[in-house]
């Protein structure tokens, strides 16, 4: 059993998932935590359906046609292991990038204003940013009705509540969710290019919405589906990672920085109190 830090004792919990498994016993309440910090795509919306869809039909594009030119043998972008390794919870371009040096694959940097498709990180980016924009557009975005359900009963609880996320499209997507209302605190990936933060894994996007919300880390909860996500709430010495398994990665999202891991934060809504 583990014990967050922070002034007390804080809760003990058992992180267990998936059919036939025990509730995670967990406490969440003004006692233990000031804030509760969502990631976005996953976690509160079904965009990381949207994402990881995008980010195959752009780098299958890319990879195909380099293929072609090159002559070599074409090697699909597979979402069950490439999105989730490099690119889920990373801000757009680092993904890209990181995803592109796993394959060998250098491109210079470009610009955030390239056109969408040059062959340039930032146009690789672009167009996949396109692609997203286009679903979102297209009323494809939807949210979870127990995590919504979860920040609900947090905020009448007293507790607060932020979403972090290195997507760019959060207030656009916030807001086709009809959720906009639910979050004090947006750090997004306008902030972490604005104010230079580093993207997850590393802990900088959540460090800022606890000091946007002026709450320290380890009377924080931060709440993520990737591994990046959850790598980043536990490097950035937070009270409690909670992982949302909606795809059977509950062991790694374990071994990667999460406390609890549960199907859908409906599991928890017994463990809200007073």
């Amino acid at each position: 059993m583990k014990t967050p830090t922070g002034q007390g004792s804080g809760p003990t919990f058992a992180a267990e998932s998936r059919a036939g498994s025990h509730r995670p016993d967990v406490v969440i309440s003004r006692q233990h935590f000031d804030a509760v910090l969502f990631d976005l795509d996953g976690v509160l919306t079904s965009t990381a359906e949207i994402h990881a869809s995008a980010w195959k039909r752009m780098f299958d594009d890319y990879l195909q046609a380099r293929a072609e030119q090159e002559g070599e043998q074409f090697r699909p972008f597979d979402v069950a292991t490439d999105y989730k390794l490099y690119v889920d919870g990373r801000p757009r371009y680092e993904g890209v990038q990181t995803f592109l040096e796993s394959r060998g694959i250098k491109l210079p940097r470009g610009t955030s204003a390239a056109p969408a498709g040059e062959e340039t990180v930032c146009g690789l980016g672009n167009r996949k940013d396109q692609m997203v924009q286009a679903a979102i557009d297209a009323g494809r975005v939807q949210s979870f009705p127990g995590s919504i359900e979860f920040a609900r009963k947090i905020l009448a609880r007293g507790i607060k509540t932020a979403v972090v996320t290195s997507s760019r499209n959060c207030d656009a997507v916030l807001r086709a969710a009809g959720i906009d209302d639910l979050f004090e605190v947006r750090v997004d990936g306008r902030t972490i290019e604005d104010e230079g933060l580093r993207g997850k894994p590393a802990p900088d996007s959540f460090l800022k919405a606890a000091e946007r919300l002026a709450v320290e880390p380890a009377r924080a909860v931060v709440v993520e589906d990737a591994i990046a996500g959850v790598q980043s709430g536990r490097a950035g010495g937070f009270g409690l990672v909670i992982g949302i398994d909606r795809h059977g990665d509950g062991d790694v999202l374990r071994r990667n920085g999460s406390d609890v891991v549960v199907n859908d934060l409906a599991e928890l809504l017994p463990n809200v109190r007073e």
